[in-house]
């Protein structure tokens, strides 16, 4: 009987052994939907959004950001410009947009200066702020020959 049990436990184990199934491993790495950015994400993780300037006009069709890392999706051998002083790898600790702001179109100012530099109070948010742009006489800000331009 001592003979037969070592016999039997090494059976058993074999059995356990061959019963386990063999599947071929299996890796899935998703990456997810590209980050929306109003001016285009950095080309490394974890793609923060980068600041207006950073990419030239080269990286954008028909005003669209044609991507950058895993979500490329320009032609091959493509090389485009940008400006790494607004990279904070390079030192730049300006502004950021956040994922899914939409590209400005008015003034995001954060501190009033009177014509020369000096900080004070402008009398209204800066969120109130806009430009009077070029609206008609061909002169800035309207019309006249004042020069136009003035905020009202």
């Amino acid at each position: 009987m001592s003979r037969i049990k070592p016999f039997a436990v090494s059976a058993l184990a074999v059995a356990l052994v061959s019963s386990v199934s063999a599947a071929p491993a299996q890796i899935s790495v998703s990456i997810g939907a590209a980050p929306y950015c109003p001016y285009g994400y950095f080309d490394y993780s974890p793609y923060p959004c980068a600041p207006y300037g950073y990419y030239g006009p080269d990286w954008f069709t028909g005003g669209v950001f044609i991507g950058a890392g895993p979500w490329y999706h320009g032609h091959g051998g493509f090389y485009g410009h940008v400006d790494n002083r607004y990279d904070p790898r390079h030192g730049y600790a300006g502004p950021m947009p956040e994922r899914n702001e939409q590209a400005f179109n008015h003034f995001h100012g954060n501190e009033a200066h009177d014509p020369q530099g000096h900080i004070g109070n402008a009398g209204h948010e800066p969120t109130n702020e806009h430009s009077a742009g070029f609206q008609g006489g061909g002169h800035p800000g309207g019309g006249g020959s004042h020069g136009g331009g003035g905020h009202h």
